[in-house]
């Protein structure tokens, strides 16, 4: 009879912290390059580290979904009551989703505008026939997940110190990196 871990396996919480560097990686390579001049070559090379690092969040969310169905996930002690239960639940279902389609997104709008899809010096195929105005439209649904995003990640953080700090509970450990055990 095996024992319930009490943390998540190495390789989830692994990815769990570099996907959350990722993500602040992504948002913040967009955001600085509004800094810079149109045309120029940081302006370019930042977009383009945005896009590489968004199809790399969409590599690394693939790996993690597979960790997390092969691997047992450790109960919340005190187990909390149901509607955080269906909350915590819906929250994860928002953060995957959101973790998926972005980068699908942004190589649909690239692909529509008939742009290279840039990853780590290869070129990607395109996923849809250039369509200069469903590429607008694509990047429109885009810009309105990426900021659905910021608060789901925050109410996700929140969440965690809420557990943590207010409830007690070990939520918030069960995914910090450290030493593994079991209960």
């Amino acid at each position: 009879m095996s024992e319930t871990p009490a943390r998540y396996a190495s390789l989830s919480i692994f990815l769990h912290w570099v996907m959350l560097l990722l993500i602040i990686a992504v948002y913040s390579c967009i955001l600085l390059h509004e800094s810079f001049p149109k045309g120029s070559d940081i302006r370019a090379d930042l977009k383009t580290w945005h896009f590489m690092l968004g199809l790399s969040v969409l590599a690394l969310v693939i790996i993690r979904i597979v960790a997390r169905l092969l691997t047992a996930k450790p109960p919340i002690k005190p187990e909390p009551p149901a509607w955080q239960v269906l909350l915590a639940k819906i929250t994860h279902i928002g953060l995957y989703v959101f973790m998926l389609a972005m980068p699908l997104l942004g190589w649909a709008i690239l692909s529509a505008a008939d742009a290279t899809i840039p990853f780590f010096g290869l070129e990607l195929p395109a996923l849809i026939a250039p369509d200069k105005a469903l590429a607008g439209q694509i990047k429109e649904v885009h810009e309105t997940i990426a900021t659905i995003g910021y608060f789901l990640i925050g109410l996700h953080a929140l969440a965690a110190l809420f557990h943590h700090y207010v409830v007690k509970d070990n939520t918030f450990r069960r995914m910090w990196p450290g030493k593994r055990s079991t209960r």
